[in-house]
């Protein structure tokens, strides 16, 4: 492809600079700079991207660049000059010469005819000239002369000849067409210079970056514009500027009201008045508009006459009645009742009331809005009239003021105060100019009163004791004093410079960063005096003053709460914090395991109820490095939340990742700062105070507590007086530990159990010896932890010993990785009961199976084996009982089996349903709405297209799915396309022209008819028939965000058509169908499939990929949204103005019959709504940029141009004429279809003052959306898991009937529930070979939990017996309310059969007569006692029917659960006065799991035995609210048998002597042998 090197250009750079203009030298200059590299050269991408454009081929734009002069490195300004001369200005010869340098070999001597035929094929699309022999002939090259006299005899032979060769050339090195830019056409309708409307927009971008909401709407713009100006007021301010009545000013209304209001003529300036009470914009005033003006304009005169506070009281309103009446009657002619504009703009040439309203706004559009002031005198006018109002009102907590320099604020008074000798000036600032405060004790108090009024929330009203502060200066001509003249001419004093605040301020001597916006810390060493040092000013005047002349630094200071009481003070000298971070230091290598790591407390002792402290150790090699990072600022008042929210914003932390240490010399080392509503007042945090940032290690680590486990060798707890409560312990992250550090929180709130390990009761019941256990050191161990937690002496510790002693026998938690909680507690849990079991010589057991026998008997007996095996604390607490039935679904074989359980584990179910929001695009021009889609995970495009049709009616074959990206389509989603949801991406569904050619006729029809009055002006004055529905949309009060755009909620269907609102009532339940019935789906496909038309049919998927777009017979067009972006500097006139796509594409109808005036009536049905109409009465108005439309003579304000895929370039011209697409004319022609896609050419004029682009992603909320999102978001119960647990499930069973593998059915229930009952909620499951965690939020009861409903049928029966013996219900008809098939008795059995197999005797007779319960056991032994009901209840439940006799009923099974008692089989030890069969638990802690799996953290909540809700994040121990626990994330839960009898579960140690210590002594040994500081 041509010479690797450079090739010499037949042009000097000499004869190159004489053809080009000094200018154009100088555009190029600055273009090469803009576009070169560090190296000084334009590298091959940016000489193809920038100089020769987007069209050229890239084969032949590389060569090219070596034609030019380009290397490896680049191409220089000399060659890309020559070049560019060459190819724009170069006379025949040149070009020529410049074509077989393109094609010649290296050395520039010959063309090769192979080369040159490569090139040709790869540059001309494979395409070879048959001339081309002509030029080589026989040879295989060609000289210069050979080769130019070919290319003279055929000068069209390629393409680079037929774009060098042309007369006159394509491209050219200036371009004078001047596309107006947005500035200058808004100069152009408005009053104000270029240059004020390039400042303006600065403000304009500041003031919407400040808002909340991103716009500037009336809760942005009406606390920064009152005061000065009364409330009533503010909100017609902002409908003065909305002239398009959106709820928000755009920056074309607000440059276009600033004209109007302040450059305008007076008349224009009184109309702009006009509006601000013209409430219903009718162009008149009511009688309450007109007495709202009155009042408005009364107090702004009385404010004028005095600066009190009070003068919003001096308006009468018998003034205000007399005003208006007079009003009405001097300009009413026709006794309406209203006063026109015209008639009010009489009152005002009269009545001097407007003038002081004219004013104030005139202040508020330079000060606010950012206008710059015109001249020196109204800038004078216009700051101190503003400072005098602002001090004339009381301070308010919250408020801004900022320091000047007195030096700067003279040199500025003088210049704007200058005037010829002779003429009256205003006062000087130093006798006026001072601050609303006294300077005392650091601060400026306010001694003024101040009101307290219902719309100023947190203002304070301060004492009355002194007087107010003098007053402001004034700028009014009243306030006189000759100016001073000196004999010789007068000099005018120059303009100041920037403000330089810094000689207020203490240098930065150590460089540090200043993470708040204070400024820097006021000097202290020679007290600031106000009116001699410094000047104060509002915040709005410090961002004009610092707009207009810049400056720095800037010094804000807060108005705060007062000392006293009712006294508000402007805080000069907040607290300057000087923040530490910890040096970075070298990543440790993980230990893979954990007997290595030493004992210690992570933070020793409380010093006071609020903080924890710790002395570190002075050794630099144990403690980590601090360095001094950043200087802050804040208020006494602030709080420690807001400045931890302040820190992690500004730091980009998480606030659960970061805390902040007070640090103090010794003896009180340092503190933490925790207590979160405490102020750093009330912390004791001084000046200066030096605060440590510790932010936690990736493996979840605190630096300062490892580096004090490091360093503390001896186990100790330093205690003092309250200094925290008792069980309120963290445990100190040992890297990667929360999961530990979770499950055991949760153990030490299981309060049972910690009373048993804090009374030494595990002392007592050691079982070293157990081959199963640890040798008891996991129970001393566990039990030591619970002494330090427990004792009160500690706020935290760290579990070292535990840790090490659970890896040590077990090696799956050694490491620093993340492992799961659940694993952690069973293993501890599991650890403990071998470590305390008191069974110490386990005997063998055979399991046996049911055959036959009933659950009763089979349970009883697997219980009685379990405890003849197991019995500890931990089976008392933790250990129930499942019932497991398989049944063989070919013999009806049964097996029940019984066994224990410590925990429930509840599978969550994954999601397997996909959501998707899809905005549709209609042809009717209508707002595009957004509909909610929840489809099956394994769903289809072709779906999305049915449940689309269900809700808009528009049939699946017109639907286009499809995806957009930078303005284009960019996908195109096919019917067999299985849907994905990705984040972040939104599908688009534009509505396809019906395949008949109704819709076109239709189109065409309206459009001739309406064509006589379709000129722009009109168009612009008229509203688009969908503006209704989108007025209500966009007022509506509910607004949503979506993925990438702005959503606005509206009416659902108020843009639909009638068939949709016939729709709209079944279109939840056909959507639900669709979804979870693949057959049904299967049927609705074929209905609609049947119902639509041939043709329809024929062309259902016409558009199934993105080539389809290309096919130009495809029955509509795609329009993109284009302008031309003027660029500054430019190499080839191609490329001064460039084309960039906006908005959303369009789909346009096109069939062989349409015409290009059906094309433009067609993209005008589909843009109208986004270009604003003229206010007809603001028709004839010189400003506002109205009278500009008027002056456009073209029917609409676009052209539309064919042009490629990418919209860029012309679908019709070759590259060479660098078209950027040939203009449609808008007749009655014909479209010849020719192409397939359109540009909508915006005319400047229109698209500045007209199209309004905040609307481009406007989209009204169908109803569906909130629907889906609640359903795809929407909780389950905790009920459903449990009934999930319970359900039955079918696998492969070796059926002991069958003799061999089988279909079975497997059900679980629970027979015996445990005092303790843990919920464990599977969150992660292993699909697709990775893991992946279940996000789904569990609703589950904090208390009252009763899980009787999931018990197997026994005892759930005897529950619901016992229910019924209480109500007095007769149990059959208690049981059959129930509605439960497992309920129904069967038969009676005789009561001395129940009574021989309770005792046990004769089996055989009570296993053919009857199958028996059991009576009250405790830990399996059976026992004469039996459970009561409740005190007070009488239990004479027994049946009244005269035929049941001495006979009871039993249930399906044979069980017999009704009786003189009924049988508890759970055995809860419970307080006196609870009911044994009275089923309820409550929540007492929550381990929470928040991430994935490899990375996330766990934290505990748990209620301790104050009924307080603390939660433990490692170290971190704080109450909270119900309210703030997070349930959302719950992983384990921990539930508690109300009533539990601690006491009752306590072992009895008489006589009994615990094991000796000795037994530590061996672990202790090998634990410091294997010690190292990590």
């Amino acid at each position: 492809m041509g010479g690797r090197e450079s090739k010499p250009s037949s042009l000097s750079y000499e004869e190159a600079v004489k053809r080009v203009s000094e200018s154009e030298l100088s555009r190029l200059k600055d273009a090469y700079k803009r576009t070169a590299t560090l190296n000084g050269a334009i590298t091959k991408q940016a000489f193809i991207r920038e100089v020769l454009g987007e069209g050229v081929p890239l084969q032949l734009a590389e060569l090219i660049f070596v034609a030019c002069g380009g290397t490896v490195k680049g191409i220089t300004f000399k060659d890309l000059l020559c070049s560019l001369v060459l190819l724009t200005r170069g006379n025949r010869e040149e070009k020529v010469k410049f074509i077989f340098g393109v094609y010649a070999n290296e050395a520039g001597t010959h063309v090769v005819k192979s080369d040159m035929l490569r090139q040709l094929q790869q540059t001309e699309g494979g395409y070879a000239p048959e001339i081309l022999h002509k030029c080589f002939g026989p040879n295989e090259r060609a000289t210069y002369d050979e080769f130019k006299d070919w290319l003279i005899t055929f000068p069209d032979a390629t393409t680079v000849t037929r774009w060098l060769l042309a007369e006159p050339c394509h491209a050219s090195l200036c371009n004078d067409l001047e596309t107006p830019t947005f500035y200058q056409t808004l100069a152009g309708v408005t009053h104000l210079e270029e240059k004020d409307i390039l400042e303006l927009e600065k403000r304009y971008w500041n003031l919407k970056g400040s808002s909340p909401t991103g716009k500037l709407d009336p809760e942005t713009l009406v606390p920064l514009i009152s005061p000065p100006l009364p409330p009533m007021l503010a909100k017609g301010v902002f409908n003065a500027f909305d002239e398009n009545r959106d709820n928000h000013i755009d920056f074309k209304e607000m440059a276009c009201g600033i004209s109007a209001a302040c450059r305008g003529p007076l008349t224009e300036r009184q109309k702009f008045c006009f509006k601000i009470f013209d409430r219903d914009r009718d162009g008149k005033l009511s009688k309450e508009e007109l007495t709202a003006l009155v009042q408005a304009l009364l107090l702004l005169h009385y404010e004028d006459q005095d600066n009190s506070d009070d003068v919003c009281v001096g308006v009468s309103s018998d003034d205000v009645e007399k005003l208006v009446g007079e009003l009405l009657e001097n300009h009413d002619p026709s006794n309406s009742g209203f006063v026109t504009q015209e008639e009010y703009l009489m009152w005002t040439l009269h009545n001097a009331l407007a003038s002081a309203l004219l004013e104030i706004i005139f202040q508020v559009c330079h000060i606010v809005l950012g206008l710059k002031p015109s001249n020196r005198n109204e800038e004078k006018e216009i700051v101190l009239g503003w400072l005098r109002r602002a001090e004339s009102k009381s301070l308010t907590i919250g408020q801004f003021w900022y320091i000047i320099n007195d030096q700067w604020w003279n040199l500025w008074y003088e210049y704007v105060s200058h005037q010829v000798a002779g003429i009256e000036t205003s006062v000087s600032p130093s006798s006026h100019c001072s601050s609303p405060a006294n300077s005392q004790y650091g601060s400026l108090k306010r001694t003024k009163l101040q009101k307290k009024s219902a719309n100023s929330e947190g203002t304070v009203a301060s004492d009355g004791n002194s007087s107010s502060s003098t007053s402001s200066p004034s700028h009014s001509p009243r306030l006189t004093r000759r100016a001073a003249t000196s004999p010789g001419p007068l000099i005018a004093p120059s303009r100041p410079p920037a403000i330089d605040n810094s000689p207020l301020v203490e240098p930065n001597a150590n460089k540090v960063t200043l993470l708040t916006g204070e400024g820097g810390r006021l000097k202290r060493n020679i007290p600031l005096v106000q009116g001699r040092d410094f000047v104060l000013v509002p915040d709005s005047l410090w961002k004009a003053l610092q707009q207009w002349y810049g400056g720095a630094p800037a010094l804000p200071r807060q108005v705060i709460h007062g000392r006293s009481s009712g006294e508000v003070e402007l805080e000069l000298y907040p607290l300057t914090l000087r923040l530490f971070r910890h040096i970075q230091q070298q990543t440790r290598t993980p230990n893979n395991s954990w007997v290595g790591v030493v004992g210690g407390y992570g933070a020793a002792a409380l010093n006071s109820a609020p903080y924890y402290v710790t002395s570190l150790p002075n050794s630099s090699t144990s403690s980590p490095k601090r360095y001094l990072a950043y200087l802050a600022a804040f208020s006494r008042l602030a709080t420690l939340r807001q400045v931890y929210e302040y820190l992690a914003s500004k730091l980009r932390l998480r606030i659960e990742d970061m805390r902040l240490w007070c640090v103090r010399d010794e003896p009180a080392g340092m503190i933490l700062l925790e207590e979160e509503d405490t102020t750093l007042e009330e912390a004791y945090v001084a000046d200066l105070a030096q605060i440590l940032i510790e932010v936690r290690n990736k493996d979840l680590t605190w630096p300062e507590e490892m580096s004090q486990i490091a360093s503390t060798r001896v186990m100790r707890i330093q205690s003092r007086q309250g200094c925290s409560e008792k069980g309120v312990t963290g445990l100190s992250n040992l890297g990667n530990t929360c999961f530990l550090n979770a499950a055991l929180q949760c153990c030490s709130n299981t309060h049972p159990l910690t009373t048993y390990f804090m009374k030494n009761m595990h002392l007592y019941e050691l079982n070293p010896n157990n081959p199963c256990g640890m040798k008891g050191h996991m129970a001393r161990q566990y039990g030591c932890l619970m002494h330090e937690i427990w004792g009160g002496g500690a706020k935290t510790v760290a579990p070292l010993k535990l840790r090490w002693t659970i890896g040590k026998y077990s090696g799956n938690f050694t490491g620093f990785q993340q492992h799961d909680s659940q694993e952690l507690l069973a293993f501890l849990l599991d650890g403990l009961h071998e470590d305390l079991n008191r069974v110490h010589n386990k005997p063998y057991i055979e399991l046996k199976d049911s055959e036959g026998r009933p659950d009763t008997l089979v349970a009883q007996e697997a219980w009685e084996n379990h405890i003849l095996r197991n019995k500890s604390i931990i089976v008392d607490l933790f250990h129930g009982q499942l019932k497991s039935k398989v049944t063989c679904k070919v013999c009806a074989n049964e097996s029940v089996r019984f066994d224990p359980f410590t925990y429930l584990t509840l599978q969550l179910p994954m999601e397997s349903f996909v959501y998707l929001e899809v905005i549709v695009i209609k042809l009717d021009g209508s707002v595009p709405v957004k509909y909610g889609l929840r489809l099956n995970s394994e769903g289809r495009y072709v779906d999305v297209k049915q449940q689309l049709y269900l809700l808009t009616g528009i049939p699946p074959h017109q639907i286009m799915l499809s995806e957009l990206s930078n303005a284009q389509i960019k996908c195109i989603h096919m019917d067999e396309g299985r849907v994905r949801s990705v984040s972040g991406t939104v599908l688009f569904g534009y509505e396809l022209p019906s395949p008949s050619s109704s819709h076109t006729s239709e189109v065409r029809a309206a459009s001739r008819s309406a064509r006589d009055r379709h000129v722009f002006t009109h168009i612009q004055r008229s509203t688009h028939h969908s503006s209704p529905c989108l007025t209500e949309g966009i007022s509506s009060p509910t607004k949503s965000a979506g993925t990438n755009e702005s959503v606005i909620s509206g009416p659902s269907f108020g843009v639909f058509g009638s068939k949709s609102s016939l729709l709209s009532s079944q279109i939840q339940s056909q959507q639900d169908s669709s979804v979870s019935n693949p057959i049904q789906r299967k049927d609705s496909s074929s209905s609609l499939s049947s119902n639509t038309s041939g043709p329809a049919s024929s062309t259902s998927s016409s558009i199934q990929h993105d080539n389809d777009l290309l096919n130009t017979q495809k029955g509509f067009i795609i329009a993109f949204h284009r302008k031309m972006m003027r660029q500054e500097v430019y190499f080839l006139s191609s490329q001064k103005t460039r084309p960039s796509l906006f908005g959303l594409p369009l789909v346009v109808p096109c069939h062989s019959s349409t015409t290009r005036q059906d094309l433009y009536q067609g993209v005008w049905l589909q843009v109208s709504r986004l270009v604003s109409p003229l206010p007809p009465s603001e028709a004839a108005g010189p400003n506002h940029a109205h009278d500009c439309d008027d002056s456009l003579g073209y029917e609409f304000p676009f052209v539309l141009r064919v042009v490629e895929r990418e919209g860029l370039l012309c679908a019709w011209c070759p590259w060479y004429r660098f078209c950027r697409g040939c203009q449609l004319p808008c007749d009655d022609d014909t479209f010849s279809m020719n192409a397939a896609f359109l540009a909508i050419d915006w005319d400047p004029t229109a698209l500045h003052l007209r199209y309004q682009s905040a609307l481009e992603r406007v989209f009204l909320d169908h109803t569906s959306v909130d629907e889906m999102r609640r359903k795809h978001v929407e909780p389950i119960a905790l009920s459903d898991c449990l009934e999930a647990f319970c359900s039955e499930e079918t696998l492969e069973y070796s059926c002991d009937g069958c003799k061999k593998l089988q279909q079975a059915a497997k059900k679980l229930q629970i027979w015996r529930l445990p005092p303790i009952l843990i919920v464990h909620l599977k969150r992660f499951q292993f699909v697709g070979n990775k893991w992946v965690k279940s996000q789904k939020i569990v609703d589950f009861p904090l208390k009252d939990f009763d899980p009787t409903e999931y018990l197997a049928s026994v005892p759930r029966q005897t529950i619901h017996l016992h229910k019924a013996e209480l109500e007095g219900v007769e149990p059959a008809v208690y049981f059959a309310n129930l509605q439960d098939r497992d309920n129904i008795f069967l038969e009676m059995v005789p009561e001395n059969k129940i009574i021989e197999h309770i005792k046990g005797n004769e089996e055989e007779s009570s296993l053919r007569n009857g199958r028996p319960s059991m009576n009250g056991s405790i830990n399996g032994s059976i026992c004469n006692s039996t459970a009561s009901p409740c005190p007070g209840t009488p239990h004479e439940g027994s049946i009244k029917s005269g035929d049941c006799g001495n006979r009871k009923r039993r249930i399906r099974n044979g069980s017999v659960l009704y009786g003189d008692t009924l049988q508890d089989f759970h055995q809860h030890r419970l307080e006196e006065g609870y009911d044994p069969l009275d089923l309820k638990y409550s929540l007492y802690a929550i381990a929470c799991h928040t991430g994935i799996m490899e990375g996330g953290h766990y934290v505990c909540y748990a209620k301790n035995p104050q009924g307080k809700w603390i939660c433990f994040n490692d170290s971190s121990c704080k109450e909270v609210s119900e309210s703030q626990i997070d349930l959302n994330s719950a992983y384990m839960l921990f539930y508690q048998r109300e009533g539990l009898s601690v006491d009752k579960y306590l072992p009895s140690v008489e006589g009994k002597v615990p094991y000796p210590s000795e037994l530590d002594e061996e672990s202790e040994a090998e634990y410091k042998k294997q010690c190292v500081i990590m």
